[in-house]
């Protein structure tokens, strides 16, 4: 059986537009540093990087 690790969804932002486009799962445990990644948006149609968003 796998073992059942503490995780949380958040949504990943895009900096350019500000759009919600991914929701993702981080490990909750260990405090993670700020989630940074090239992303594609739907919107401008090019990567962009988008950081992590609570709700």
């Amino acid at each position: 059986m796998a073992k059942s690790t503490k995780r949380e969804y958040v949504w990943l932002q895009c900096t350019e537009s500000g759009d919600l486009n991914y929701r993702v799962s981080v490990s909750v445990l260990g405090g993670n540093p700020k989630l940074e990644l090239k992303k594609y948006c739907p919107r401008l149609r090019k990567r962009t990087l988008h950081k992590v968003k609570r709700k």
